[in-house]
């Protein structure tokens, strides 16, 4: 048989001030302590006090577990034994996203990798928000890119590559905005397919040219018959229009250097001239 003891919220309020009170004073403690030992041993001290952060980084400070914020570009100085720096990086990082095995919405499998390149806009978010923003960022870009084109048809993925990139890049960036990311491409590098989808493609592709290939040639033969039969009409109406396109064909033949020429003569014409 257990029995609970019920303790009024003005003794709680109580005992949480009474600790934050001694926590305030054992704190400022340790900070004289530290600033006394430092005066103490100056010369060497003002080495490991004195810090330089590059243009393209920033320091996150930590003063006996709180956080302060960050500091630079340039000189700063910290408490020793009490200041705990995490460097961040500014600059644009990019990184490839592993081939990923997806399941189309036509059930096809294709292996698709990305790249995706970000930058940290916030120091302080990304090291106090997330325990590691790089290996975070890359295992979402992971799964975003199987669950985005897992709703496409394979036609879709090679067809719409740009809409597909700025979604991700959209979704990514709204992901990562509370770790004071800020992703600014994303990139489809390569879809690869079955070699026996590809040669299902390739066949298919072939008989659509030859197709369009023997389209093209019957077209020809029927406009060049319509010229054809235009030409035998206009011909035909006068007497001596096929005289003249004899002789011109029997003029063309000899500027060949033949010696023998051999020139058919209709037998409606030798009709004609009885």
């Amino acid at each position: 048989m257990s029995t609970s003891v019920n303790i009024p919220k003005d003794q709680k309020n109580v005992e949480q001030d009474t600790e934050q009170t001694c926590g305030g004073l054992l704190e400022f403690i340790v900070k004289i302590l530290c600033i006394f030992i430092m005066i103490v041993t100056f010369p060497v001290s003002i080495c490991m006090a004195v810090k330089v952060v590059p243009e393209y980084n920033r320091a996150v400070i930590y003063r006996l577990g709180r956080l302060i914020g960050a500091k630079g570009p340039g000189l700063f100085f910290i408490i020793p034994c009490l200041d705990e720096m995490k460097y961040v990086d500014l600059r644009v990082v990019s990184f490839d996203v592993p081939p990923q095995e997806i399941l189309t919405k036509d059930s096809v499998t294709v292996s698709v990798d990305a790249v995706v390149y970000y930058k940290v806009f916030e120091p302080v978010a990304s090291v106090n928000n997330i325990s590691n923003a790089a290996n975070s960022t890359k295992l979402l870009a992971q799964t975003t890119l199987r669950n985005t084109l897992g709703g496409y048809s394979l036609s879709g993925i090679l067809s719409e590559r740009d809409a597909i990139t700025s979604y991700i890049e959209e979704f990514l960036d709204h992901a990562t905005d509370p770790w004071g990311i800020k992703v600014q491409r994303v990139e489809i590098k390569d879809v690869k397919l079955p070699r026996n989808l590809q040669r299902a493609m390739a066949a298919e592709a072939e008989a659509s040219r030859e197709a369009k290939a023997k389209i093209i040639a019957a077209q020809g033969e029927m406009d060049s018959s319509k010229a054809l039969k235009e030409a035998a009409d206009i011909i035909s109406k006068s007497e001596g229009a096929l005289q003249l396109r004899y002789l011109q064909t029997l003029s063309t033949i000899a500027a060949e250097k033949n010696s023998t020429i051999i020139f058919p003569l209709p037998m409606d014409l030798l009709g004609k001239n009885k």
